[in-house]
């Protein structure tokens, strides 16, 4: 029996302590017989049992250490958004969302147990002491980091650092025996949200945004302010795999293409009064039809955007169900750092629908729900979904939309697994296209920084015959020749190689252009850019 006391008491002393903080209840004093200077308090028993056991407790407890074990496992009782940041947590969280941090400027990939550089960040501090990509890193500081099993966040955490701050690391370079050394002062380097913004053919823009950030919306009129220049008449604005972030960077970037007036979203709690949103009429994009992309990894402000655009008639919606996330947080700051992420409202798209799917058979059912809808077929046919004639509501115009779960996207495209094999999935499991292609990259590196543009790429690609490369390569990482699964994976895998090897030498404008080839959704999105047909024509097929 003392056993299980000893077990349970410390965890229950926790859920008391955490429930004491978020109540903030003062306590009514009154004497407690046998426990001479404790009170108990009328109101708030768990606040008194705290106190009982800090003065009573036969063992010494960590308070601090039984509170930061509990908070999780308290607010898994609420909804599954709502969450604690431990101190520990906070300073990636803050990076993340204002889109910077300290550190030496470049991007890196361990490959054989070596810290490599894949790129340089133009005009940071690595770039400006000539750091190259290709290079390894061996030492940091005091620490070996080659040829010893490291890790991405070890290295993360030696490299990163408070900008002002200066750190020494080893380079070894290729053709220089010894190594060299650099004393680098740490920078503030960008974390970029758009990751990519070009002109697909002349009269359409491509944008993916990756993040929705404290610097989201001026990337974001960064590559609209191109496309203007550029004449574009349409604009493909690419949400999958957007979890979302903050609102107000996300109601500035629906703004720009929505008319004075008209509502972009509207949020509403138990203990928040509702808060509307509207279209300011100084949105720069107007005049631009506006294609969205979204998947079902597309959640929260993903999802505001689409549904603005779609509950206005203001644009298409292509791809597959979102996420189902429309529950707000609001983030409480601690004494000591860390911070709570307390789900305070619901979000509603123009039409009034809450997008939030179901999340009473908790939190494992509902992040498992995506396997669910693999399961249903709903990855392959838009028909397998269903919704209760209770969800359903009407844009401007009264086309029939469904609230309940996610976004429906106004065109469906399905997963494709036409070029699936075994052979593709060996070669997947292993990473060896990530790993062939770098590799091409850093021997063939002087020759390719040549090339300039993803059809320079394809170019040189096709006439080296990379496929065959390739499959010699598998085969020595123990993926034996499949000539089925060759002829049927193939062009996948080709399309992913030379996007890869782009991306390693000039970037993401390398790598979208080529890997556009495979990409069924965003061929359907260029098909309908093309379409003669008016919007308001376009919308009514989808109804």
């Amino acid at each position: 029996m003392n056993k299980k006391i000893n077990i349970f008491l410390p965890i229950l002393i926790a859920i008391c302590v955490v429930i004491g903080i978020l109540l903030g209840n003062s306590l009514n004093k009154v004497q407690t017989p046998g426990f001479t200077g404790f009170t108990a308090s009328k109101s708030n028993k768990l606040s008194a049992i705290v106190d009982l056991v800090s003065s009573s407790y036969v063992d010494s407890v960590s308070s601090s250490d039984l509170v930061e074990d509990a908070i999780p496992e308290l607010l898994k009782n609420l909804d599954p958004h709502s969450t604690y940041i431990p101190a520990s947590d906070m300073q990636e969280v803050v990076e993340e969302m204002q889109g910077n941090f300290g550190g030496i400027g470049v991007q890196f990939s361990i490959h054989h147990d070596t810290v490599q550089v894949i790129d340089v960040v133009s005009g940071g501090p690595s770039s400006k002491l000539g750091i190259l990509p290709g290079d390894r890193i061996v030492t940091v500081d005091d620490s070996i980091i080659a040829g010893v099993n490291v890790e991405n966040q070890t290295v993360l955490s030696l490299l990163r650092g408070e900008k002002g701050t200066k750190v020494n690391v080893g380079i070894k370079r290729k053709g220089i025996s010894d190594l060299i050394s650099y004393e680098i002062t740490r920078g503030d380097i960008p974390i970029y949200s758009v990751d990519v913004s070009y002109m697909i053919n002349e009269v359409t823009g491509y944008v993916k945004v990756s993040r929705f950030a404290e610097q989201t919306y001026n990337e974001f009129m960064k590559a609209m302010n191109k496309f203007n220049k550029a004449g574009a008449e349409k604009v493909i604005v690419d949400l999958r795999g957007n979890p979302g972030g903050y609102l107000t960077a996300v109601i500035r970037m629906v703004n720009e293409f929505l008319h004075e007036g008209e509502l972009i979203v509207y949020t509403e709690g138990n203990s928040q009064p509702r808060k509307t949103y509207t279209a300011s009429n100084k949105g720069t994009c107007q005049d631009k039809t506006v294609i969205v992309l979204i998947d079902e990894y597309s959640a929260s402000a993903s999802e505001i955007f689409a549904g603005a655009i779609q509950d206005n008639d203001r644009g298409i919606v292509i791809g597959r169900r979102s996420f189902g996330k429309g529950l707000v947080q609001e983030q409480i700051p601690f004494n000591d750092g860390s911070a709570l992420r307390l789900t305070v409202a619901r979000y509603y798209t123009p039409s009034g629908r809450s997008i939030q799917k179901p999340y009473q058979n908790g939190n494992d059912q509902y992040f498992m729900d995506i396997m669910a809808r693999v399961n249903r077929g709903e990855f392959q046919v838009a028909d397998s979904i269903h919704f209760a004639d209770s969800l359903k509501y009407e844009t401007r115009t009264g086309r029939t939309v469904y609230g309940g779960g996610g976004i429906m996207p106004d065109y469906f495209v399905p997963a494709d697994t036409t070029g699936y094999s075994e052979y593709y999935s060996k070669v997947v499991q292993k990473a060896l296209v990530y790993h062939f292609a770098f590799e091409f990259s850093d021997i063939n590196r002087e020759e390719l920084s040549k090339l300039k543009t993803a059809a320079d790429f394809e170019t040189f690609l096709n006439k080296r015959n990379i496929m065959e490369d390739f499959i010699a390569y598998a085969a020595s990482k123990g993926v034996k020749r499949d000539n089925n699964g060759i002829n049927v994976s193939g062009k996948i895998i080709e399309t992913q190689i030379k996007a890869y090897i782009a991306r390693n030498i000039i970037g993401e404008e390398g790598f979208y252009p080529i890997i556009l080839q495979i990409d069924h959704t965003l061929k359907q999105a260029i098909h309908i850019s093309q379409s003669k047909e008016s919007l308001a024509q376009l919308l009514a097929v989808t109804n």
